[in-house]
C-alpha cells in the first residue's frame, strides 16, 4: 500500500470518528428526556415539512457542483454530482471549515471520476462564491424587509439597516454585471478570477439565494410549532446566525446558531425547536452521508479489485 493511500485512509477513519464524536458532542449538552419531549412536542406533519425543505436545500446544494462542473466544461452524471455533494456537505457542514473538510470529501469522489486537483479546487471555490452570493442576496432583502431584529442585534438602527440592505444587493447585481460584460479572467491587482458565463453567474445567485430560502424555512417551521413567528424573522435568525458560523467556523455551528437564534427570536426559539432543527438539517444528514460515505468506499474498493484483478488475467493471458 502506497503511502497516499494510507494518508488517505488514515484521514478517512479519522473523518469518521470525527462524525461519531460530533453527534455525541451535539447532544451531551441536553439530558435524553429533553430530547424526546423537546422532540415530541413538534407536531409529526411540522417535522415532516421541515425534512422536506432540509432535502429540497441539499438538493439545491448539489445544483453548486453542477454548475461549478459545467463552468469548468466538464460532464459528470448528476447521480455521482449528488452523491458527492451530499456526502461532503452533510459532514462538512458539522465538521467546521466547510471549504476544507467538504473540499477533501469531494476531492475523494471527483478524482475517482477523472477530475484532477484543480478542477476540484475551482469547484469549492465556486461553490464557496455561490454561498456568499445567496448569503449576501437574501440578507439584504432581509434587512430591508425586516430592519428591526437585525438592528437590535447590531445596534443600528433600522433606517442604516436598510440602507445595509440595500449595499448588499449591489454585489450580486455587479457579479451578474461583470459576467454579462467580462468574457473571461477579471484582473484585480494581483488576483485574477475567472468569471462565469452569464447564464450560470445568474444560476448561482438564485440557486444560492434559494438554498438559503430553503434552510430558514426548515427553522421556520420548528420556531412555528412554539409561537406565531413571521418568516422574515426566521429567515433574518438564521442569515445572522450563519453568518456567525461562517465567521467562528464552529463545527455544526453548536452554540453559535443556538445564541443568534435566541437572541433574534428569544420567545420561539426554544429547546424544542432548536434541537428539533439540528435533527433536521444536521443530525439526520449527517448520519445518513456517513452511511453513504461507509458504503460508497465499499463499493470503489471492490470494483478497484476487480479491475486491478481483470488487469492480471489480462497479462497472464497475453504472458501465455
Amino acid at each position: 500500500m502506497s503511502w497516499k493511500s494510507i494518508i488517505w485512509n488514515g484521514l478517512l477513519v479519522a473523518a469518521l470518528c470525527l462524525a461519531v464524536f460530533l453527534l455525541y458532542r451535539i447532544f451531551q449538552q441536553y439530558s435524553l428526556d429533553e430530547i424526546v419531549q423537546s422532540v415530541r412536542s413538534i407536531p409529526f406533519s411540522t417535522f415532516c415539512t421541515a425534512l422536506l425543505f432540509t432535502a429540497a436545500s441539499y438538493l439545491c446544494l448539489s445544483c453548486f457542483d453542477l454548475l461549478a462542473i459545467r463552468s469548468l466544461g466538464k460532464s459528470l452524471p448528476y447521480r455521482n454530482i449528488l452523491l458527492a455533494s451530499f456526502v461532503s456537505l452533510s459532514l462538512g457542514h458539522n465538521i467546521g471549515f466547510a471549504g476544507l473538510s467538504s473540499g477533501a470529501f469531494r476531492y475523494r469522489f471527483y478524482s475517482r471520476w477523472g477530475l484532477t486537483a484543480e478542477d476540484v479546487a475551482k469547484i469549492i471555490l465556486f461553490c464557496g462564491v455561490t454561498v456568499g452570493l445567496g448569503l449576501i442576496t437574501l440578507g439584504g432583502l432581509a434587512m430591508i424587509v425586516n430592519p428591526g431584529d437585525a438592528g437590535r442585534l447590531l445596534r443600528i438602527d433600522p433606517a442604516s439597516v436598510r440602507i445595509f440592505g440595500s449595499l448588499a444587493l449591489i454585489v450580486p447585481v455587479v457579479y451578474v454585471g461583470l459576467a454579462f460584460f467580462i468574457r473571461g479572467t477579471l484582473l484585480l491587482w494581483r488576483w485574477s478570477f475567472q468569471l462565469p458565463p452569464f447564464s450560470i453567474a445568474v444560476a448561482q445567485v438564485a440557486v444560492g439565494t434559494i438554498n438559503f430560502v430553503l434552510v430558514s424555512a426548515c427553522l421556520h417551521q420548528m420556531l412555528s410549532a412554539f409561537g406565531d413567528v413571521a418568516f422574515f424573522r426566521s429567515v433574518t435568525a438564521y442569515v445572522l446566525a450563519n453568518s456567525a458560523i461562517l465567521a467562528t467556523h464552529v463545527p455544526g455551528g453548536l452554540g453559535v446558531l443556538e445564541a443568534t437564534v435566541s437572541y433574534v427570536v428569544p420567545k420561539e426559539a426554544s429547546i424544542g425547536a432548536l434541537i428539533a432543527f439540528r435533527c433536521a438539517y444536521f443530525f439526520i444528514p449527517l448520519a445518513l452521508g456517513t452511511t453513504l460515505l461507509v458504503i460508497s468506499e465499499v463499493v470503489f474498493r471492490r470494483r478497484s479489485r476487480g479491475a486491478e484483478d481483470e488487469a492480471d488475467e489480462r497479462v497472464e493471458a497475453q504472458s501465455v
